[in-house]
Formats: structure tokens, sequence, C-alpha cells
């Protein structure tokens, strides 16, 4: 990453927003935090709600922050309205929610963290390579420290194995390893999806 200097310099996003707009708007602290929160939840910003914005800015005659601004909310009225009520109707959930909270549910939770979900997140690969025998009605182990310095992360019978991430295919880290069966997984928020076509 080029160091800041002379020849480079840095604009905050709070800055970027007073230079493109005019304004920059302030929050509470934590407020924001908790609002987008709220968003992710409800859905309140999607494209179905609010439109599908980075087309509607390229659609858009205007290329002045007010003319867009004023092009928006005439082109879609009810929008902010409506992703409004929804992100509002969430943070009431969560007030809730924050209010059920006490110091042996913190407790609970970061246990859970630092201990359970660790282990698990480091051990998932032996359930992989656990489902996907049982799958074959075949037998499965884990690599010795020196099959895993050659990508090796497992065996289904004698067929070797490595269980990587889906981002691992848009990385271009893709190795030529001849024998070697790739199996990509994707974790979603109930749990993981794998992918096992070059086995089949």
């Amino acid at each position: 990453m080029q160091k800041e200097g002379t020849d480079s310099f840095r604009i905050k996003i709070v800055e970027l927003a007073e230079e493109i707009s005019g304004e920059a708007k302030l929050f509470p602290k934590y407020t924001t935090q908790i609002m987008n929160l709220a968003n992710q939840n409800s859905q309140g910003t999607r494209a179905s709600v609010v439109g599908q914005l980075s087309e509607l800015i390229q659609k858009c005659p205007h290329k002045e922050y007010v003319k867009w601004k004023e092009w928006y909310l005439k082109e879609h009225s009810n929008a902010i309205d409506n992703a409004s009520k929804k992100v509002f109707a969430m943070v009431e959930e969560l007030k809730k929610a924050i209010n059920q909270i006490d110091k042996e549910m913190v407790k609970k939770w970061v246990e859970d963290l630092v201990i359970d979900k660790t282990f698990i997140g480091l051990k998932f690969q032996e359930a992989i390579l656990k489902r996907i025998a049982k799958m074959k009605n075949a037998t499965y182990r884990l690599s010795t420290p020196g099959e895993e310095s050659k990508g090796i992360d497992g065996y289904i019978g004698n067929t070797s194995i490595s269980i990587k991430p889906t981002t691992y295919k848009s990385k271009n880290m893709l190795r030529e390893n001849i024998g070697i069966k790739m199996v990509f997984y994707e974790k979603k928020k109930d749990g993981i999806v794998v992918d096992i076509s070059a086995l089949q």
C-alpha cells in the first residue's frame, strides 16, 4: 500500500460526503452501527425498496448532487419513507433485544464465540470429509503435516482432497496439484454449502 506523502493524500468518508453534497450528516456515537444492523435485518434499502441505485445514478440526466437528489425523490417519491419505516421497525425490535441482554448472557455469548465457534471453525474440514465419506460409503482421514504442506487436507478412501473457500477460485489461487481433488465451501449464516462436483 502506498504511504501518504507529497505524492498522495487521503480523503475521509465524511470529507467526501462534504465535498460532493456540501454537507456531512453527523450521527451520535454507535447509532449508525445500530441502524446498519437494523437495515441488514430488515433489508430496508434493498433494490426492491429504493431501486437499483447504481443504475439510477447512471440513468439520472443530471450529474450534480442537488439535481440528482431532486430527480431521485421525484422518480421514487415513497422510497425513503418506505425504507425508513422498515429500518425503524427493526430498530424497535433491537431495543427489545438489548433490554434482554444481561451480564450472564454476555458471558455465555463470549464463551460460545471464543471456545465453541473457534474450535468448530477450525475443525469443520473434518466434518466435510466425514460427510463426503458417508455419502460415498468410504473411509476418510485427515492429512499428516507433510501432506498438508502439499495442499492436501485429507483423504476420501485413497483420493487426496483439498478443501478451500469459494473465494479461492476468484483470487486465481488455484494451483495444478495433479491427483488432488478440490472441494469448495461457502459460509452462510446457518452453516456452509459444500461443492463436491469435482468428486463426481
